[in-house]
């Protein structure tokens, strides 16, 4: 009988070599990879165009004629190929910039061909560029309308891997005797949420007979691959919050209460208040904390943050508070320590570049609990670091850390401390239910009193002048501007704005001693960018000229204008987050997006987004839309721990919801899987995740 373990190259049609390609270029390495190796489309085999029905704003189409008269030309890298289609309606261009060769050995001039790909228009021209062919077979029997298309590379290609033989290869997968798919659900749960046998979906998936039995066998697929995905999550919340104690901070005392009275800088919101009580909860109840604290730029998290770390010293703890990096660490250093200024709060600082002597002190005030607050970044997690008695970690922006970095903090004390973690880049629901998904989640969703939103506009090049006599003025009124650009230098590769021009183009329409300019970029060493850096936040320069370093960590109250050059260049996310630079004062600030005339359908996507709405949430909901949730910043370190092979975070969001529902009811009548009925989930969760030592207590 055969094994889905079974190596794919004693599958018929395969063998060693082609077991190779497949091996490297599509990791296929057994019969039960090829199994989920799914099709990224459906061709409607029975629907042909003509080519005068085509335009060049039309999907994939497919068509039946003559191919002739190759051409080629340029070399090496430039090389490309040119032939005619044409059938009885009309002729278009088929191209080649890949794959040359193989199409040379194997297309024949006059020989007539099915053909599958987008249809483009060229000056006045209609043409496809590597278009799929097939040469038409007569006897050739179709077993439904809707043919799988696999994705394939040229290597695949050049060893006769292309879509149709991995469709033969299946065919040959499901044709050998007594193939045995053993259910991955128990049978109660298929019957109560209406999924189809996963033998039949996986066949109706490679082989649908129509658009139906496609839609649901996709379904069970999908539903299974995030429902594991969930169930690990919230059994390892469960068993945290069994096993995982927390030290008790019973109390709020003095150092809350009189920097309740005497220091806070202007009323909480109702946010900040509420997501304070979450917080103050879970220092009562006796488990470990462990949330997320998400919120935009400027809502007021690290308030927040720093009144948690004053109950933590009620209680007799120590505070950490991790930032990804100097500026950001200093920044944090420098608020806390306003803050905090006329309280007997003991706040210290540490980074890669605090010196020796300064280290020695530090270390030994913390050590001995002198110190109540330690700000700081990956020095933080050094062994020399040693605290009397760490009761709470802050991790800001935590995506930029790897979990092993975290898991080097929250062994600083001998229960594991209170952790929260901060991010200003605001989470999707759906992702932050996977990634994030062991966690609690608040979110402060209103910005602080008096804060007007940013008021975002997009400019075109052409009204560059505009734009200029507009920063005139509102340096005239005593405020500061920045301007972001992509790029360092000038680059070969891309036709962008780039900081160096922009310097000299800046300079020259707003020139010294009357205007005063500070550049701040990657390259430059970091007592340097400090130095620009200040000059800038003392308001001693008017313009800051940078590239998107400053993205976090400035804050400067009077700066009220972000320009972004080559705005089409930069994600929704970062765009965001540069925004954030701005509005943190009580004056009305403005972010301009400069962009030549001619965009992309997505890079206009992107700029309308930007200037229709300051929500994070809605921003960060288009941003995973349109590049997919293994692209947005963090997850890929976070670890999605199990491959999504057809389910996506980005279109599935009702269904994560109804998983994560049906993987709760789960673990509420049997939290440990140990019923006979729940084996079969046992099993699959032990087979795609491992648990690595030591990381159980992590996020």
């Amino acid at each position: 009988m055969p094994d889905l373990q079974t190596e794919i190259k004693f599958l018929a049609g395969v063998g060693p070599q082609k077991a190779e390609v497949l091996n490297k270029e599509a990791q296929i390495f057994t019969l039960e990879d090829l199994l989920y190796y799914f099709p990224f489309r459906y061709v409607d085999r029975t629907k042909f165009y003509k080519v005068s029905e085509l335009t060049g704003d039309m999907p994939n189409v497919q068509l039946r004629g003559v191919i002739r008269n190759f051409v080629s030309a340029g070399e090496g890298r430039k090389q490309r190929l040119t032939a005619q289609f044409a059938d009885d309606s009309g002729t278009l261009e088929l191209i080649w910039f890949q794959g040359i060769k193989w199409v040379k050995q194997n297309i024949k001039s006059g020989n007539e061909y099915v053909i599958f790909g987008k249809p483009n228009v060229y000056g006045s021209k209609l043409n496809i560029a590597h278009p799929e062919i097939e040469e038409i077979s007569t006897n050739e029997a179709k077993p439904s309308a809707l043919e799988a298309a696999y994705n394939t590379t040229e290597k695949m290609k050049s060893k006769f891997l292309n879509s149709k033989a991995i469709l033969k290869l299946q065919t040959a997968l499901f044709k050998l005797p007594d193939l045995l798919i053993p259910e991955t659900l128990p049978a109660y749960f298929l019957k109560k949420h209406n999924l189809m046998n996963l033998t039949e979906a996986l066949f109706q998936v490679h082989f649908p007979e129509d658009l139906q039995k496609l839609k649901k066998a996709r379904f069970r697929i999908k539903f299974e691959e995030l429902f594991y995905l969930q169930l690990n999550i919230l059994s390892q919340k469960l068993n945290r919050n069994e096993k995982s104690k927390g030290f008790v901070f019973s109390k709020v005392g003095d150092f809350f209460n009189d920097f309740y009275t005497k220091n806070l800088p202007f009323p909480l919101t109702e946010a900040q208040k509420r997501v304070l009580k979450e917080i103050r909860r879970d220092f009562g109840s006796g488990k470990q904390c462990n949330r997320l604290l998400q919120g935009d730029v400027g809502s007021g998290k690290t308030l927040v943050a720093l009144m948690a770390m004053l109950i933590a010293a009620d209680n007799g703890f120590q505070s950490a508070l991790m930032a990804p990096t100097e500026i950001l660490a200093q920044q944090h250093f420098e608020s806390l320590s306003v803050f905090l200024k006329g309280l007997d709060i003991r706040v210290a600082l540490l980074t890669g570049s605090s010196k020796t002597k300064i280290r020695r002190k530090l270390h030994e005030e913390l050590e001995s609990g002198q110190i109540h607050i330690l700000i700081g970044t990956h020095a933080l997690i050094e062994d020399v670091v040693v605290f009397k008695n760490l009761g709470l970690a802050i991790i800001d922006e935590q995506h930029r850390f790897g979990v092993e970095q975290r898991s080097k903090l929250w062994r600083k004390n001998t229960l594991p401390p209170h952790i929260v973690v901060m991010t200003a880049t605001p989470i999707p629901r759906t992702l932050a239910m996977t990634v994030y998904g062991d966690l609690e989640v608040s979110v402060i969703d209103e910005l602080p009193p008096g804060r007007k939103p940013v008021k975002t506009v997009h400019a075109y090049d052409s009204q560059r002048l505009r734009v200029f006599k507009f920063l005139r003025e509102q340096i005239a009124f005593g405020r500061q501007i920045y301007i972001v650009y992509p790029l360092i230098t000038e680059s070969e590769n891309f036709d962008y704005k780039d900081l160096e021009d922009g310097l000299e183009s800046i300079s020259r329409v707003f020139p010294p001693p009357e205007f005063a300019l500070s550049v701040v970029h990657g390259r430059m060493k970091p007592e340097e960018k400090d130095k620009a850096m200040q000059l800038f936040v003392k308001g001693i320069t008017q313009i800051m000229i940078a590239t998107t370093v400053i993205e976090v960590g400035v804050n400067v109250p009077n700066a009220s204008v972000m320009i972004i050059e080559n705005a089409e260049r930069f994600g929704l996310s970062q765009m965001h987050q540069l925004r954030g630079r701005v509005g943190r004062g009580a004056d009305q600030s403005y972010c301009i997006l400069m962009t030549p005339f001619k965009l992309s359908k997505e890079a206009r996507l992107r700029i309308n987004t930007m200037c229709a709405t300051n929500d994070g949430f809605e921003i960060s909901e288009v941003d995973m839309k349109m590049r997919g949730p293994g692209d947005m910043q963090g997850t890929q370190q976070s670890g999605i721990p199990m491959t999504l092979r057809m389910a996506n975070l980005a279109t599935d969001g009702d269904l994560v919801q109804l998983v994560r529902d049906a993987a709760n009811e789960v673990l509420k009548s049997d939290p440990t899987l140990e019923l006979f009925e729940n084996q079969i989930l046992q099993k699959q969760l032990k087979k795609h995740f491992r648990k690595p030592q030591n990381w159980e207590t992590i996020s």
